[in-house]
């Protein structure tokens, strides 16, 4: 059997392949090396996963966000090797999930823009190329956590328009101190953030919406597509929650910047399931 990995901060989604046919989906908790342990890892997936293994896995392709390097890679790996003794485990990361998915063996420009954000160059077996995203305080522009950072700031400092924060305050119900100590002083402050920024998809009918995302969204272009050296000389997708319900401003930037958009998914897995179909049966 094959079990395939798409992790975000958020959730994880796993899609078991047995080589007798059918598919299994489950969901667990997002799995970033950069906020977990190898510890906790293993912990987790015990309990929320492995109930759900009835046969032995062969292989696991892991993808996730946070995989930058064989350190971080290892926190996971090693809890893997626990829960599947036997198994071979490759880690890539999100950037090649995104590529995997959209692009197959094409070369192009793929984006995530999810609870983080990311673009890189893929030539059609690896990603050569591309931007650190550098987390939702230096970087990570136009991601869920980053749109949500600005609502929750403008929201305190009275900048967004006062009938919009009628609706924020009683949706949310957030006083100026939780919000303080969610960001400053507890766990995945990123989760956080990024569970407000489905209220601009919601409201995106007034103006203050439309120009948030407006905004943020060009700044994604500018700090990271159009780094790549010849990036209109490449088709671009796009996966992830933000990239879906703003689809249209995605589709926009592209064609203002003279940019061909081949594909925005919501997440990675459907191309992800048909990539390794083709490349391991």
């Amino acid at each position: 059997m094959i079990l395939i990995a798409d992790s975000g901060s958020t959730k994880c989604a796993w899609k078991l392949i047995p080589r007798t046919g059918g598919m299994g989906d489950i969901i667990t908790g997002g799995i970033n090396p950069f906020f977990r342990t190898t510890e906790s890892v293993y912990s987790e997936l015990q309990s929320e996963l492995l109930p759900y293994i009835f046969e032995s896995v062969d292989h696991i392709f892991f993808y996730g966000s946070g995989i930058v390097n064989e350190e971080k890679a290892a926190i996971i790996r090693n809890a893997l090797l626990l829960l599947f003794r036997e198994a071979k485990i490759e880690l890539y990361s999100d950037v090649l999930a995104a590529s995997r998915s959209i692009f197959g063996t094409s070369s192009g420009i793929a984006c995530i823009l999810g609870t983080g954000s990311n673009a890189c160059l893929y030539d059609g077996n690896q990603v050569i190329g591309g931007i650190s995203p550098l987390g939702f305080i230096l970087g990570d522009e136009c991601s869920g956590a980053v749109l949500g950072r600005k609502l929750l700031g403008d929201f305190f400092k009275e900048v967004m328009p006062e009938d919009l924060r009628i609706k924020f305050a009683s949706k949310y119900h957030l006083s100026r101190d939780e919000a303080l100590q969610r960001v400053y002083k507890t766990e995945k402050p990123n989760h956080f953030l990024a569970s407000f920024a489905p209220f601009l998809s919601e409201e995106f009918s007034a103006d203050y919406c439309q120009q948030l995302v407006k905004v943020s969204m060009n700044e994604f272009f500018e700090r990271n597509v159009k780094k790549i050296p010849g990036y209109r000389s490449y088709p671009v997708g796009f996966v992830g929650s933000v990239a879906f319900y703003f689809g249209e401003i995605v589709k926009e930037i592209c064609a203002e910047n003279q940019m061909n958009c081949v594909s925005i998914l919501r997440d990675p897995m459907e191309g992800l399931v048909k990539y390794h179909l083709k490349q391991n049966f």
